[in-house]
């Protein structure tokens, strides 16, 4: 996978806790779904709004898909950077994500991850969340 620095507008480095490991030895896989949504909230709140925001606003962002590829593993004490892009497909906002080994560079997790909108509780075309993020989109 060739990535270029200019594919993702946002970074984060999280590093592996001994709790987040299964009994090989290395990252158990549906931590990394963790992984990615902190990366995402993280994104969201330096991007200026929160989720808190957002819900205040009657605007809840909602997972609806993940597919994810695992291609190698984390262990304990391993830093990793998440990495992600944001595109919009018509009512549905697509995250582009990417964990590295931090030490290595090596790819561990490619992921997409599909959000639709809740506006007031009802299926919205996203508009709201396009306005909030339309510099990123």
């Amino acid at each position: 996978m060739t990535v270029n620095e200019t594919d993702y507008t946002h970074s984060l480095e999280i590093k592996v806790r001994d709790y987040e490991l299964d009994t090989q030895g290395i990252v158990n896989n549906a931590n990394y779904l963790h992984y990615l949504e902190i990366t995402r909230h993280d994104f969201c709140e330096r991007a200026g709004t929160s989720f808190r925001d957002m819900q205040q606003q009657g605007l809840d962002p909602v997972v609806r898909k993940i597919e994810i590829e695992y291609l190698s593993s984390l262990t304990f004490g391993d830093t990793m950077i998440s990495k992600l892009r944001m595109e919009r497909k018509g009512a549905r906002f697509v995250f582009v994500q990417d964990i590295f080994n931090a030490s290595t560079g090596v790819p561990v997790v490619h992921a997409l991850v599909t959000v639709v909108c809740l506006q007031n509780g009802r299926l919205s075309r996203g508009d709201l969340l396009a306005e909030a993020f339309k510099e990123y989109l």
